[in-house]
């Protein structure tokens, strides 16, 4: 101690520091053991060009009128200040003049240099580069600051690990421009290395779970595998800490709340591969025990229990408990039975009460609050579709009571519209707990809806070319209206469709229908109707005797109706329609070649649908069943079948027609979907004597695009993987068919401007003449792979490569494998 306070003295003593101003060119030196005392009489700054003076004179706190020392704290705190802004590389304090006891001051000061200009080395091709200029914000005349050098080599080293590079070195070299005073060019260096791939995963710790589990689990982290074809094996730093929150996730899914990851450790096996590997701690494996509720009042303890469906003894699944009380798919969740009854403010709260050993007792903690009434409905967003369009969907009225199952119900419906985008379908509640009520505003954005199809084919030897377009959000009633052309009388939500095809002289096709899908504009009945126009002929003049013709006109009326019973996602749809044929010398593979004959039928289909949304379900399924039937014409003539023309006979065409289609989906995993379809048909006749019609029979196989131009009312029924119909189907058309598909599909894009996903299909399907030779299990079978492309304007296109696992007549020359093109949505 002595020898310290001797040496405190000693610098004491010799303390006598000389601080040297520089005043006019002249040397005067000011000691610390004795400051002098002045007023601020002025402030300058000088040697700035870009930099606001006042600003920067603020900023260093030398105020006019103000007392300082020199030397003093407050010119050496004036300096630190203004250093700290990074902006300058040498700042000075000088004297200017002593004015008396005042003195004035300039703040002598050297910018940093601005950038002129920045550029990369070759080894960043041009659209890295475009990225990067994103990411990194240089701009000119900005100051060149190390914490701007330093970010700019952090992000640019940040972008190409997130690209695999884990090895990536970035420099950037700084260049003085001889063009420009004070100004500076940045090179950004970057040597990329080789890409790093993750050669193994390793964990050690575990034992509850299987590891391969576990490296499944994570998404974005995978090791190299020379069979893993569509798999990525770049580390990325973001993802891997993604996927260790998996990992725990995982974990607590199997009652192992207290697992975590003591340590990571990633080593260099070679200079492109790493090595993962992590140390586990699991801990105990928990279980619930005793659930009791607290504060509920509008549904009993027994009640909730139910619903929650969790048991003593079962393992402590968080995510399972989370679910079961928040939010699960299917609505049958504690809050869902709350808020579907206007109690919009519940709250339950789980509270771990006791953990003994490994069971954990909860305690649910219930807030009902008051129910909540709905005040007022707002939409925003639709610039296209009025607004009475949208509310005539909407679930939720002004006054009933708040229900969340009402407001999925709504987004769904409108989905269904076709007219919004369903990924940006948007519901923003603004409850008011004072009064009790709640505001709900829907948000939507429109997308495209109309389709155009302009398009070439070839059939039945001959170049075919079709002109369409098919308005789905019409309005009629702003035809003649004053503006309501914008550029088309569009937002009431009704349908128009025109459609022209032709081959020139020997084939020509009109068809145009219209459907209103709220008759009256109050309840959900729809109003179609359509006619068509079709002449075939073999390309000689009306007035030459070889002329051959077939002609066909059409008119059909439908009405639907959505009904409530099983439940509000079925609907019946009732038709009439009629058909004529006028036949002169046809040689279009008709009964007969001469004469006509007409088809009045009735067509009566019962449906359920309750998909998430029309162009890429998740969920849901579409089912119906379709009776189409005539009038039994031989039980009221006396016409001799047996001696009967083909003509007499089929004057007016009789038959009853059956159809079942169902149709599954179900998420896999992420936007990964299952669709399980199956289809039946069945065509049936009231009288031997007259015999099955050759109208409208099943044609399975192909595409189902076309075969040719015959017009019998004949269905067809695509097989991928099959050349065409002739290849299953039995000479004449089937009157008895199935089908089945087995499809795995998955998005690449889910923008409404341009839909498109993969597909994988398992598929089969028969047909047979007679019903006794019917056998569901005799498929012809097939399976491939193609893409779904939907465009606003075009529709939903399809191109699918097929492979055929089943002979058939002539198999053995045609090729294994076959590519089919389809348009619209196909069952």
């Amino acid at each position: 101690m002595k020898k310290i306070f001797f040496l405190f003295i000693l610098l004491i003593s010799g303390w006598n520091v000389q601080a040297q101003v520089v005043v006019g060119g002249d040397s005067n030196y000011f000691s610390y053991e004795e400051p002098l005392r002045y007023e601020i009489g002025g402030v300058t700054v000088s040697g700035t060009r870009f930099l606001d003076e006042q600003v920067l004179i603020n900023l260093s706190g030398l105020i006019v009128g103000d007392t300082i020392d020199i030397p003093g704290e407050k010119i050496s705190k004036a300096i630190q200040t203004l250093w700290k802004q990074g902006l300058f590389s040498d700042i000075k304090v000088k004297i200017v003049r002593f004015q008396g006891e005042r003195v004035f001051l300039d703040l002598e000061l050297s910018e940093k240099p601005r950038l002129s200009k920045f550029t990369f080395s070759k080894g960043v091709t041009k659209s890295e580069a475009d990225k990067i200029r994103e990411k990194i914000h240089l701009e000119r005349d900005k100051v060149i600051t190390e914490n701007v050098l330093n970010n700019t080599r952090n992000t640019v080293r940040d972008f190409y690990i997130e690209k695999g590079f884990f090895n990536v070195q970035v420099e950037i070299k700084e260049y003085r421009d001889s063009l420009f005073a004070n100004r500076d060019i940045l090179e950004i260096i970057v040597t990329k290395g080789k890409k790093v791939k993750i050669k193994e995963i390793e964990f050690t710790g575990v034992a509850a779970l299987e590891e391969a589990k576990l490296k499944s689990t994570m998404k974005g982290t995978k090791e190299k595998r020379f069979y893993k074809l569509f798999t990525t094996s770049k580390f990325q730093e973001s993802t891997f800490e993604e996927d260790k929150t998996k990992i725990i996730a995982k974990y607590l899914d199997k009652g192992y709340r207290d697992a975590k990851i003591t340590e990571s450790r990633i080593t260099a096996v070679s200079d492109n591969r790493i090595s993962i590997h992590m140390t586990i701690s699991e801990g105990n494996k928990y279980f619930f025990r005793n659930i009791s509720w607290v504060g509920n009042t509008k549904h009993t303890s027994q009640e909730l229990s139910s619903i929650l469906a969790i048991k003593k003894g079962d393992v402590y699944d968080q995510s399972v408990l989370e679910q079961r009380l928040f939010m699960s798919e299917s609505s049958r969740d504690v809050s869902s039975l709350y808020m579907d009854d206007g109690y919009l403010f519940f709250q339950v709260t789980p509270v771990e009460i006791k953990v003994e050993n490994d069971s954990i007792d909860l305690e649910m903690r219930i807030y009902e609050g008051k129910q909540a009434r709905i005040n007022k409905i707002t939409i925003s967003g639709n610039t296209k579709t009025n607004d009475r369009v949208i509310i005539r969907e909407i679930r939720t009225k002004p006054g009933q009571l708040f229900s969340r199952t009402d407001i999925i119900r709504t987004q769904r419906e409108l989905s269904q519209l076709g007219y919004f985008d369903p990924e940006k379908l948007g519901v923003n509640p603004k409850p008011n707990p004072t009064e009790g009520t709640v505001d709900i505003e829907y948000i939507v954005e429109e997308k495209p809806s109309d389709q155009f199809e302009l398009q070439g084919g070839y059939g039945a030897g001959q170049l075919v070319g079709s002109l369409g377009v098919s308005f789905n959000n019409f309005s009629a009633r702003n035809v003649f209206k004053r503006g309501g052309w914008r550029p088309i009388p569009s937002g009431d939500g009704q349908r128009l469709s025109l459609r022209f095809q032709t081959n020139g002289k020997y084939y020509q096709s009109y068809n145009a229908s219209f459907t209103e899908p709220y008759l009256g504009g109050k309840k959900p009945n729809s109003l179609t109707v359509s006619i068509y126009h079709t002449i075939t002929t073999n390309g000689f003049s009306r007035d030459d005797f070889r002329r051959s013709q077939t002609t066909i006109t059409g008119i059909s009326v439908g009405l639907g109706k959505r009904l409530k019973w099983p439940d509000d996602y079925f609907s019946i749809y009732h038709e009439i329609s009629y058909q004529y044929y006028a036949l002169h010398n046809s040689t279009g593979g008709f009964v007969f070649n001469n004469g006509y004959a007409n088809n009045l039928y009735f067509q009566h289909t019962l449906s359920r649908n309750s998909i998430d949304q029309p162009i890429y379900p998740r969920s849901g399924s579409q089912n119906s069943v379709t009776l189409q039937w005539t009038p039994p014409y031989s039980f009221f003539n006396d016409l001799n079948y047996s001696l009967a023309t083909q003509q007499q006979k089929y004057k007016f065409i009789e038959y009853h027609k059956w159809k079942f289609s169902s149709s599954w989906f179900t998420k896999i995993a992420g936007n990964l979907v299952l669709n399980l379809k199956a289809q039946y048909g069945f065509l049936g006749m009231y009288n031997r004597e007259v015999g099955q019609s050759p109208f409208e029979r099943f044609y399975v196989g192909g595409d189902g695009l076309t075969q040719g131009f015959i017009m019998d009312g004949r269905e067809l029924i695509s097989v991928r993987g099959y050349r065409d119909a002739s290849t299953i189907t039995p000479p004449g058309g089937g009157t008895i068919f199935d089908k089945y598909t087995f499809e795995m599909r998955f998005p690449v894009s889910l923008n409404p401007s341009a839909t498109i996903y993969l597909l994988s299909f398992l598929e089969g399907g028969n047909a047979w003449v007679n019903f006794k030779d019917f056998n569901p299990f005799s498929a012809k079978r097939s399976a491939g792979g193609g893409i779904r492309i939907f465009l606003p304007i075009f529709g939903l296109l399809g191109l699918d490569y097929g492979w055929h696992f089943d002979e058939y007549p002539g198999s053995l020359n045609d090729p294994p494998g076959h590519l089919s093109f389809t348009i619209g949505q196909q069952f």
